[in-house]
């Protein structure tokens, strides 16, 4: 009873000390929700609720505190200050800020203003307002990252010419990239919930030094929501409903989040469900992009069917469920547990792109499909908070993935449907620490990834429906990373700030060929290779409104199971074999940043890059037991396989502006131009196929109590014939075709308008159009078209 009494009088003094901070929006009055406080003296840090409130009892005596949130200005205040106005503190709403908090650059927050590097931020609030259907859509609200989709169920993202596995995945700290990420082009990210996202951050050149292989172009970073806890004696309850629908491919999406906490257990539980139909492209534009049939199967014959409405494009549609829980544990002020569990599965998709391909004036496949694509992780993650003397923070991460593809194709009236199934089991723990040690701010740690790829092929005879053993699209295989690392920030004084770090890694696979189905010379491959990068940065801020910044930064990517042992057809007439000789290859970068604000009114903000690759990984003509052709799938096919080249380099800028204009009114505009050459295997060069066309944005915003109003247009310029990438050259049933005939990308644009309005403290609904004009326009490098006019319909309900 002694005890016990003490440890109630322990509580209650807690609770009597503990202080509650409430931040609303000026405006509107409304609570902010991931509001962050940090404080050097005493250290501390904090982020707001869903209903605006943080406790900051360990800020007592604070003469410097920063308050942040994007899109709002920054505060400097003081806990008196804070105390003096009765702990309620309203924000208002800018975009001018040069100072964010993020975590995709070390996976610890950090002021991006102290960062050598560009970083761009998504918020729940331009997801509210632009509703974007997955979350490759959701990269592309950015207008900095540019979205290749080759059927509707896809999305890759393309970073400063650069795309799939050349880009790093990162979902709550925890690498996604698995050993058999292609070069071309992928659809992994669609298996994120953009309703389960409450941040997403994406980092421009390299990150290897946190991340490891794979980060060349850059890190897409998305954080989840967190389980929050209660600051009170009461459990913190609230939630939302989601219900969407959009008329281009007939959206119906519904999603549900609740979040229930105490003080030191809190869950969370979220789920959506969407269903899209074929999309509908827009009716002014090429005609090059129509395909206006599709193949059915009636009375055991494939029969190409013309369609009644042409611009449909079948097939495209399909459907995606996401689930996801959390549970949190904080027993103590310094410890804090939080599992959780995420399971995405799609239906089958076709892939729009191949069903266009055409041969001896007939469709060349009459199935082409994906099958679900499945992907769930159980995820650990333990932080300790406690000044030793080797750290300040720890985090450690463990996390257990499983990936499930698989591809299903069958000729025009042939009766053999070839499937192929693969799964990776990708296990993974990271360590991370920070350490104040004067002006200097050190984060290390230590990572070990393990992937073990199974992969099994199939062949049905569809009018016998028997099946037997076929060809696998990839080894058995095991493909291994580990690293240790250090990065250091160190202050020299207010103006200036350099930061540096380093990092040895090692890789390790192992693939195991089965040589039933191809005389390949080679039973097995066995890689097992190291890579020392580091990065040197420096930022330079002579007064709060402006930064200068430049970084030197280098980054590897190891060949992975896809690299060095997959077997499938590239292109038409032509097949990639394995190679057991790649090497990693590894890019050099060199970037310069500046940020202005100017008379509070305008932002101005420019990027300028190069990164050279060296002995990049590339798909040329090979030679196979001696033969440069080799019978596949009953055709003679040309042998290729991905081989180490001697260069690439990628140049470009990045550039955007915004402007407040006063009355609610704010005008932003982004644009980016990259351009990319790689070399041949003749020796001569051709543009990067992953360097966009110059892309972009300009959008005109306006915010007036519980409304905002969005007009904006998105484009994208030209790839003549000429510019077009050698290897995408033949590919004609995916672009335009010029006056010549040959392949080429057609500049477009398209006119949106979006708005919200909050109905109630419950209730809010937004609406918009999208491609006003109905154009039919095609992203670079995509199969599939945009959308042609686009009513768009949600409802959010909050409690």
């Amino acid at each position: 009873m002694k005890y016990l009494l003490m440890i109630v009088g322990f509580c209650m003094v807690h609770a009597i000390h503990a202080q509650t901070l409430i931040i609303k929006e000026k405006s509107t009055e409304e609570p902010l929700e991931w509001v962050t406080l940090g404080s050097e003296h005493p250290q501390a840090f904090t982020i707001t609720n869903a209903k605006g409130q943080a406790d900051i009892s360990d800020f007592k005596g604070s003469e410097k505190i920063e308050i942040r949130k994007l899109g709002h200005k920054t505060l400097l205040t003081s806990y008196a200050e804070i105390e003096g106005l009765d702990f309620v503190i309203k924000m208002d709403p800018s975009n001018l800020n040069l100072d964010e908090v993020v975590v995709s650059a070390t996976r610890w927050k950090q002021t991006s203003s102290d960062l050598p590097m560009k970083i761009a931020s998504i918020t729940r609030e331009d997801m509210n307002l632009q509703n974007p259907q997955t979350a490759a859509d959701l990269l592309n609200l950015s207008g900095k990252v540019f979205i290749q989709k080759s059927q509707q169920g896809g999305g890759s993202p393309m970073i400063r010419g650069f795309a799939t596995n050349r880009l790093l995945y990162a979902i709550d700290g925890v690498r996604m990239n698995t050993a058999i990420f292609r070069g071309g082009n992928i659809q992994n990210v669609i298996s994120l919930d953009p309703f389960a996202i409450e941040n997403t951050e994406v980092l421009f050149g390299p990150g290897t030094v946190s991340y490891g292989s794979d980060a060349i172009g850059g890190v897409m970073s998305f954080q989840t929501l967190v389980p929050e806890l209660s600051l009170n004696d009461g459990p913190l309850v609230f939630g939302n409903v989601n219900a969407r629908y959009s008329s281009a491919n007939n959206e119906k999406t519904g999603h549900f989040d609740v979040n229930v906490g105490w003080k030191k257990w809190a869950f969370v539980t979220s789920f959506s469900s969407f269903d899209y139909d074929h999309l509908r492209q827009g009716r002014h534009g090429p005609d090059d992009y129509l395909k206006p049939y599709h193949v059915q199967r009636i009375d055991s014959t494939d029969v190409v069917i013309s369609q009644d409405d042409p611009l449909l494009q079948i097939p495209s549609g399909y459907s995606q469920m996401n689930f996801m829980q959390k549970v949190r544990f904080k027993p103590s002020e310094n410890l804090d547990l939080k599992y959780a569990f995420h399971y995405s599965e799609t239906s089958p998709y076709g892939r729009y792109d191949r069903h266009n391909r055409i041969r001896d004036k007939l469709p060349r496949y009459a199935e082409w499909n994906y099958g679900p694509q499945i992907w769930q992780m159980h995820h650990l993650d333990l932080t300790n908070q406690n000044s030793t003397k080797i750290y300040d923070q720890l985090s450690l991460r463990l996390a257990a993935q499983r990936f499930e593809e698989s591809r299903i194709d069958r000729g025009f009236n042939k009766s053999d449907r070839a499937t192929n199934e693969e799964s990776v089991n990708a296990y993974s723990v990271n360590l991370d620490l920070i350490k104040a040690l004067g002006k200097h701010s050190v984060n290390y740690g230590v990572e070990y990834v393990l992937n073990a790829v199974q992969s099994s092929g199939k062949i049905t005879d569809i009018s016998t429906e028997t099946t037997t053993e076929g060809p696998s699209r990839y080894p058995i295989s095991t493909w291994q990373a580990y690293g240790l690392f250090i990065n250091d920030q160190y202050r020299i004084n207010q103006q200036w700030l350099i930061s540096g770090g380093i990092r040895y890694s090692g890789f390790k696979l192992k693939a195991d060929f089965d040589t039933d189905y191809y005389p390949l010379p080679f039973t097995e491959a066995n890689v097992n290779k190291d890579a020392l990068t580091g990065s040197l940065g420096l930022v330079y801020r002579p007064e709060s409104t402006w930064v200068l910044s430049t970084n030197l930064s280098t980054a590897f990517r190891s060949p992975n199971v896809d690299d060095v042992g997959k077997i499938f057809d590239s292109e038409p007439g032509a097949v990639t074999v394995p190679n057991p000789g790649l090497q990693a290859e590894y890019a050099y970068n060199f970037d310069i940043g500046l940020a202005k604000v100017i008379a509070e009114k305008v932002k101005l903000d420019m990027t300028v890059f190069y990164t050279m690759l060296d002995g990049a990984m590339v798909r040329w003509d090979y030679l196979l037991n001696g033969q440069d052709s080799i019978l596949y799938f009953g055709e003679m096919s040309k042998v290729q396989a991905i081989q180490n080249a001697a260069k690439a380099t990628v140049y470009g800028l990045q550039a955007g502006v915004e402007i407040q204009l006063g009355g609610g009114f704010n005008l932003s505009s982004d644009i980016n131009f990259q351009e990319g050459e790689e070399e041949l295997e003749d020796g001569t060069t051709s543009a990067s196929r992953h360097a966009a066309p110059l892309f972009g944005n300009v959008r005109l915003s306006y915010r007036h109590e519980k409304l905002s109003l969005q007009a904006y247009t998105n484009f994208q310029s030209e790839r003549s014939a000429k510019d077009l990438a050698v290897e995408e050259r033949d590919k004609t049933e995916i672009y335009a075709l010029d006056n010549n005939g040959l392949a080429y990308a057609p500049s477009w644009y398209t006119l949106n308008f979006k708005g919200k309005y909050k109905l109630s403290d419950f209730l809010s609904v937004s609406a918009g159009v999208e491609n006003i004009t109905d154009q039919r326009y095609r992203p670079y490098s995509s199969g599939l078209s945009g959308a042609g006019r686009n009513f768009v319909l949600a409802v959010k309900a909050s409690f």
